[in-house]
C-alpha cells in the first residue's frame, strides 16, 4: 500500500520578492513614467501635437457666428429710398398724432365752453324761478305806495326788499304813453283816443318784470287807438278852407 506524499497537493511556497516565473518585459518610459518626467524636466519637445479640445472647438463656432452677424447691413448701409420709405412713415404718423391732439384740444375748448354756459343759465334759471315767487310781494308793495301807506318801518323794508331785488337783475318796465309793444305787453282794456296816433298804453294795470332780456312777467296795461275816420275828417276840411280863405280880385 502506498501513500501519496504529502505536499504535493499545495503550491510550493515562494520567499518574497522572488520571481515565480519568466520576468515580465520592462515598459517603456511614457510622459508619465520617470522617464517621462525626467523628458519633460528636460524640456524636450519630440512629443506629438495635442488634439484640439472641445472647449477650442467652440471658440471656433463663436468666430464663425462673428464672422455671419459681421456680414449683416448695419443703418449706414441702408440704401437711399429705404430711409427715405422710414422717413416717411415717420412723419406720416407724427402728422396723425398731431392731429389727434389738436382735436382733442379742440373738444376740451367746446367742452369748457358748454359747461361755462350750462352753468350760466342754470345761475340764471335759479334767479328767475326765485324772483318769480317774489313778484306778488313786489305787487303789493307798489299797490300799498300808490295808497300811501308805505310809512314807517314797512317802507324801510320794502325798500330793502326792491333793492336786494335790483341787484339780482331784476327790473321792472310798463308805463303810461309808451308804443303797445305785444312781445311785452298784454293788453286788458282797449278803447280809442283822439289824442293817440297809435296803439298807445294808456293805463298800467300791472308793471312787467324782465332779468336782462328775459322777460318773466309782461306788463298788463290798458291800450287806447286812434278814432276810427278822423284823418279822413281832417283832409276833407283841409280844402274848404283854402278855397274859401283867399282875397277877392276886384
Amino acid at each position: 500500500m502506498t501513500q501519496d506524499p504529502q505536499g504535493f497537493d499545495k503550491e510550493p511556497e515562494v520567499p518574497e520578492g522572488e520571481a515565480t516565473g519568466p520576468k515580465a518585459p520592462a515598459e517603456p518610459a511614457g510622459p508619465d513614467g520617470p522617464a517621462g518626467g525626467e523628458a519633460a524636466k528636460g524640456g524636450d519637445t519630440g512629443a506629438a501635437d495635442p488634439q484640439p479640445s472641445a472647449r477650442d472647438l467652440g471658440d471656433i463656432g463663436d468666430l464663425g457666428e462673428l464672422g455671419d452677424l459681421a456680414d449683416l447691413k448695419g443703418p449706414g448701409d441702408l440704401g437711399d429710398a429705404a430711409v427715405t420709405a422710414q422717413l416717411d412713415q415717420t412723419r406720416s404718423a407724427l402728422q396723425e398724432r398731431t392731429q389727434d391732439l389738436q382735436r382733442l384740444q379742440a373738444e376740451f375748448q367746446n367742452y369748457r365752453r358748454r359747461v361755462e354756459r350750462d352753468r350760466v343759465a342754470v345761475k340764471e334759471m335759479a334767479v328767475a324761478n326765485l324772483l318769480t315767487e317774489l313778484l306778488p310781494v313786489l305787487d303789493d308793495i307798489g299797490r300799498a305806495r300808490d295808497h300811501g301807506e308805505l310809512v314807517g318801518g314797512f317802507k324801510q323794508v320794502a325798500e330793502s326788499l326792491e333793492t336786494v331785488a335790483a341787484k339780482m337783475g331784476l327790473a321792472q318796465f310798463g308805463k303810461e304813453g309808451e308804443p303797445f309793444d305785444p312781445t311785452v305787453h298784454e293788453a286788458l282794456m282797449h278803447s280809442y283816443s283822439p289824442d293817440v296816433t297809435e296803439t298807445t298804453c294808456v293805463q298800467i294795470l300791472q308793471p312787467g318784470y324782465r332779468i336782462g332780456e328775459r322777460t318773466i312777467r309782461p306788463a298788463r296795461v290798458g291800450v287806447a287807438e286812434p278814432q276810427p275816420g278822423k284823418p279822413a275828417e281832417q283832409e276833407e276840411s283841409a280844402p274848404e278852407k283854402d278855397d274859401g280863405g283867399g282875397p277877392d280880385e276886384g
